[in-house]
């Protein structure tokens, strides 16, 4: 190893598991997975994504990490992938396995936590899907206070019913008008097999997308990446070709933060939450962004509570007819210019600290 390349760890944690005589065994688990001496004594993000066949959420996560390394690679860096858990609310709800949703949050932060610690990652680029993913993996980064990018893994395509979008939420509310008599079995089944088209995370203004828009608000994410699809068409489960780029693009990204020392500390601050905290109010978002946003400041050690939160809502126009109170998706959304639309109007109504 050459001086230059030394000096390039000399400040970064991953200089414990390959820099100097004594990483000569960590070296050596390291050429045994194919790295070159190269890639060793190049920086180490950690490539987190919460990839599981548990829902269509998730789905995409291990195809998209993929673009993610890419960028990495392209820019310098040496990525190491990992995943961990999720629990869906779509399917854990409405029985006994809804109380291990709100716990799973923690268990994702804590095991992101533990990976990149104990393999002391220089970076860290997180790819999530669904519900409580999006929390834990930001309150991951915070409190790992590393060169961070957040990835939303996308939205679902809006499903088709007789001329009308559709979500979770119809399907859902129909099993209501199943149990009234307002519709029958056949309905029934029509509206669940064509309710969730393609893979993505739910397509109203649930808690994965507000939370996505929340990623893109706070700073953690690239603009424009929160609402782009997770898919390019209703003919395949191939993720398009716009999250492909933003991939490629965090994983350059997280290498400039390198450079910069840019921590997620310098990203989340009080302003940040407060302007997240107004674009979910403004979207008609999840009411669960209430107890995220105060977990997500408390790991940067920032006093922002629910009542804080609750005192944002009440002084925040509603200017996004989403669903579920509305009838716009998420790709709607997207394809009216995303989180920068809504930013935009509330920067021009003075409602966001635009600095």
């Amino acid at each position: 190893m050459s001086d230059q390349e030394s000096n390039t760890k000399s400040k970064l944690p991953s200089r414990y598991v390959s820099v100097g005589p004594k990483s000569a065994p960590h070296r050596a688990m390291y050429y045994a997975m194919g790295l070159t001496e190269k890639e060793i004594y190049q920086p180490f993000i950690g490539v987190a994504s919460t990839w599981n066949e548990s829902a269509p959420c998730n789905i995409t996560l291990q195809d998209q990490a993929l673009h993610v390394k890419n960028g990495v690679k392209s820019a310098g860096g040496t990525p190491r992938e990992f995943t961990t858990i999720t629990v869906t609310d779509g399917i854990a709800m409405g029985h006994e396995a809804m109380k291990s949703s709100l716990v799973s949050r923690e268990v994702i932060a804590d095991s992101i936590e533990l990976s990149v610690r104990g393999h002391c990652y220089d970076g860290l680029v997180g790819l999530a899907g669904c519900d409580k993913s999006l929390p834990g993996l930001m309150m991951s980064m915070v409190r790992l206070n590393i060169p961070s990018v957040f990835i939303y893994g996308g939205s679902i395509l809006p499903g088709k019913f007789k001329g009308r979008d559709l979500t979770i939420i119809d399907v859902f509310e129909a099993v209501g008008k199943h149990a009234s008599g307002k519709i029958n079995d056949n309905e029934l089944k029509e509206i669940e097999k064509v309710a969730c088209p393609s893979a993505g995370s739910c397509g109203g203004q649930f808690t994965a997308n507000t939370m996505a828009c929340i990623s893109e608000a706070i700073g953690l994410a690239l603009t424009h990446s929160a609402m782009p699809p997770a898919v390019e068409n209703y003919d395949s489960n191939n993720i398009s070709k716009i999250r492909i780029n933003y991939g490629e693009n965090a994983g350059r990204a997280v290498m400039h933060l390198i450079d910069q020392n840019i921590r997620p500390r310098d990203i989340v601050t009080l302003e940040s939450l407060k302007n997240a905290a107004v674009v979910v109010a403004a979207t008609g978002g999840s009411t669960n962004a209430a107890l995220h946003l105060p977990a997500i400041a408390n790991e940067a050690g920032i006093k922002f509570t629910l009542r804080d939160v609750v005192e944002i809502y009440k002084n925040t126009p509603y200017i996004g007819d989403m669903s579920p109170g509305g009838k716009y998706v998420a790709k709607d959304l997207y394809d009216v210019g995303g989180v920068p639309t809504v930013l935009k109007s509330l920067l021009e109504g003075g409602y966001i600290d635009g600095n």
